[in-house]
């Protein structure tokens, strides 16, 4: 997969190729996550209330991956309204339906098929970063407790193979309340805190892409995400 995903990230710029040589879709493109991340503070401020804790947390500037705990449809859209940069989600390919499908590839998410390792989905992933933006992922692979008993190791390939650093982020209250008018999604209104956790580095210092050194990378990664969701039920009486 190393192997793959570094030809991918050559290829930015002027688009990777698929199977057969036949060219895909390039970089994600930086103007449409800031589209993106305009529309999410209108949506997610106008239909909710957001409390937002730790934003500052965040780097500035340079590649890093925003790691979110995954409950509900709205986790991803809240922190693309609430964090400070615009960010490239990994969205699975069966959310693209319809229209929602050139709408989510005009606001620069990157769309993955679960289903085996998506090389073009590795190498526009890894774009974003060589390119200096911010990465959103949901390390347990699809929606659950949220709670980050499950990780898969994608997360850890990423930030190793990149060297970004991973910021741990927690979006509680998402499930806690239904509305009225449309059952799947919160109460209007109700409060949903997102709390941004101290950036840290996943690698061990020594570069190390084996097998072994993703393993040791993904239980350092669960053991940082799982402590900052506990601080952040804390902070926040969740």
């Amino acid at each position: 997969m190393r192997g793959d995903a570094g030809r991918g990230a050559a290829e930015r710029g002027r688009g990777h190729r698929g199977a057969g040589g036949s060219p895909v879709s390039a970089a994600p493109s930086p103007k449409g996550a800031a589209v993106g991340r305009r529309i999410g503070i209108g949506l997610m401020y106008g239909l909710w209330k957001p409390r937002v804790l730790g934003a500052w947390k965040v780097p500035a500037k340079g590649p890093v991956i925003l790691a979110v705990n995954h409950s509900h449809n709205i986790d991803g859209p809240m922190v693309m309204g609430t964090a400070p940069r615009p960010l490239h989600f990994l969205i699975k390919k069966e959310a693209y339906v319809g229209p929602l499908g050139p709408f989510l590839d005009g606001i620069g998410q990157v769309k993955v098929d679960r289903s085996g390792a998506d090389r073009t989905a590795i190498g526009r992933a890894l774009d974003v970063l060589d390119n200096g933006g911010a990465l959103g992922i949901f390390p347990e692979g699809t929606r659950g407790e949220g709670d980050f008993a499950s990780l898969r190791a994608g997360l850890a390939y990423f930030a190793v193979r990149s060297g970004a650093p991973v910021v741990p982020v927690a979006v509680l209250g998402s499930t806690e309340s239904r509305g009225r008018l449309v059952k799947g999604l919160p109460a209007l209104k109700s409060r949903v805190d997102v709390v941004f956790g101290s950036a840290f580095d996943a690698g061990d210092g020594t570069g190390r892409r084996t097998r072994t050194a993703l393993d040791e990378a993904t239980v350092r990664i669960q053991d940082r995400l799982t402590a900052h969701l506990a601080d952040a039920k804390r902070l926040t009486g969740r």
